[in-house]
């Protein structure tokens, strides 16, 4: 290959094709879209789940499942990947996973599992720890501490209840 012949064969501004202009464009008359029928309206737009005359997949298959708006998300952050992005003696806060792109997006609670290995001596906050991720910050000699989780709505309304009876 020749320094000269590297952008060969690209188009870097590729002409249109222009329909409907005449036999001797290829692309006259009908303009591609062939003759009659929904496809060669304007504005055709078939929905890609369309199979014709038969039910859909999508109607066959049943309905499963429902969304908990309740369920609390749960961002998680292995023991490795803390130990590569905090250096020795420092605090391991959310405000400081989220400045490292560690935890990411909106979450409720902070769970840090035990994938990987503990070199350094740290400080870690979080709601929740992994068996295996309490035994490494152990042997690190680092330390945990456990945050107060959010409330579950359950909880909060039954305190409402209690709080109005009282």
């Amino acid at each position: 290959m020749i320094l000269n012949d590297v952008h060969r064969g690209i188009q870097k501004n590729k002409k249109r094709k222009r329909l409907g202009r005449g036999p001797g464009s290829g692309h006259g008359k009908t303009a591609g879209r062939g003759h009659k029928g929904q496809g060669s309206r304007s504005g055709v737009s078939k929905l890609s789940i369309w199979v014709g005359g038969m039910t859909p997949l999508v109607r066959r298959v049943p309905k499963r499942g429902f969304h908990n708006q309740f369920a609390l998300e749960v961002a998680v952050v292995n023991v490795g990947q803390i130990d590569k992005a905090f250096a020795a003696g420092e605090e391991v806060t959310l405000e400081a996973l989220e400045a490292k792109n560690l935890a990411k997006g909106r979450f409720d609670l902070l769970k840090v599992l035990g994938n990987g290995e503990l070199t350094k001596k740290l400080k870690i906050n979080a709601h929740q720890f992994s068996k295996s991720a309490i035994e490494k910050i152990e042997k690190a000699g680092c330390e945990m501490v456990v945050l107060p989780g959010k409330t579950p709505v359950a909880v909060k309304q039954r305190e409402k209840r209690q709080a109005k009876k009282s």
